[in-house]
């Protein structure tokens, strides 16, 4: 991989990822549409480290009080019913599923899941979802003129049910196209939560499962066309580009609706499979060098 190729891959990592359009499947149509070597899993992995570094960065103030509150709820028992201590918790219940299905299906990750016709069909299905939740928090915000204006849940609702759900959700996200924010956003909008909630805690619970998946990943840069500069050097530019983007976007969702996101996922599904269809573009572009 170049310093070109990585400073490229970075940027879009960086934003991607916190949009609900999927981070891995745009790294990996930008090597197929530019004739590069896919990137793989692995970089994919341990680039999201730097863009999860940009949400530490971010929601500081709300992790530090979250980690001291879990950590004295350990020994304080009265400490168990604090918000802050339970969302610790939360975060921990609902990043179980992916910890679980990313080491079981972690040959299909790296293989099958990176066919351009699934990551195809995956933005334009999550891209209909996304649109169906959105559109059931818009008329629950605006009532209308035989319905009341629905109030609907904040992070203080969230239980350990829902939190499996989003935690599930956010597993679905190891299949390119599908986006992890995209699902766990989906989620938290069909489940009845307000978008800023759902934006939350989806950052949030994205926490664990990117640093350690990042972490188990390490052992593989170095293999083949990835190596440790570039690798480095592209986390790098999604760490600063990452934090641009996440403040904007939790800036956006208060007031603007996902259908700009949703309009591009089905397009750019539809252009994926007329592409494939056509035969301009192989359906494993890029795995052997394409």
């Amino acid at each position: 991989m170049s310093w070109f190729e990585s400073f490229v891959l970075g940027l879009v990592q960086g934003l991607t990822e916190f949009l609900p359009i999927s981070s891995s499947a745009h790294l990996r149509l930008t090597a197929a549409f530019a004739g590069w070597h896919d990137p793989g899993a692995a970089f994919t992995a341990i680039t999201q480290i730097g863009t999860e570094a940009a949400v530490l960065i971010y929601f500081r103030k709300d992790i530090a009080r979250i980690l001291s509150a879990w950590f004295r709820s350990l020994t304080d028992r009265a400490m168990r019913g604090d918000h802050d201590a339970q969302m610790g918790w939360l975060v921990i219940v609902g990043s179980i599923p992916i910890g679980v299905l990313g080491l079981t299906l972690k040959d299909q990750i790296e293989g099958p899941f990176r066919d351009l016709r699934l990551i195809a069909t995956t933005l334009i299905v999550m891209g209909v979802v996304l649109g169906v939740a959105d559109r059931l928090a818009a008329r629950d915000e605006a009532g209308g003129r035989h319905r009341v204006v629905k109030e609907r849940k904040t992070l203080k609702d969230l239980g350990v049910k829902d939190g499996l759900i989003y935690g599930f959700c956010q597993a679905m996200a190891l299949i390119p196209g599908v986006s992890r924010s995209g699902a766990t956003i989906s989620g938290g909008l069909l489940m009845g939560y307000t978008r800023e909630s759902a934006a939350r805690y989806s950052f949030l619970l994205a926490i664990p499962a990117v640093l350690a998946s990042g972490a188990y990943e390490l052992k593989d840069v170095g293999e083949g066309h990835v190596s440790w500069g570039p690798t480095i050097f592209a986390t790098l530019v999604a760490f600063f580009v990452g934090y641009a983007v996440i403040a904007w976007f939790m800036k956006f969702i208060t007031t603007k609706s996902f259908m700009p996101f949703v309009i591009y996922r089905i397009v750019l599904g539809i252009l994926l499979f007329a592409l494939v269809g056509a035969g301009f573009l192989s359906p494993h572009a890029g795995e052997s060098g394409g």
